[in-house]
């Protein structure tokens, strides 16, 4: 069995908003419209066959990407982790 510490994980990406992409990628590869079904991520999400955790992730997503573009926030610095 293999083990890491916090250390040693972390994502590949280093884009803005990428911990919240990853999050919304896994939670929809886990539900049960990709593994029984066999759809891909989008036809789930166009579909509305997820559960409300990755609804709100993808909202989630939706308002980091949003802060990327808006003047005000620039200097705040962007949503997500």
């Amino acid at each position: 069995m293999v083990t890491f510490g916090p250390d040693e994980v972390e994502l590949v990406d280093k884009s803005p908003c990428a911990g919240i992409r990853a999050d919304l990628k896994m939670c929809l590869l886990g539900s049960s419209c990709c593994k029984k079904e066999k759809k891909t991520p989008r036809e789930c999400l166009k579909d509305g066959l997820v559960p409300e955790e990755c609804l709100q992730l993808r909202q989630s997503f939706f308002e980091c990407k949003r802060s990327l573009l808006d003047n005000r926030r620039r200097f705040r610095g962007h949503k997500g982790y």
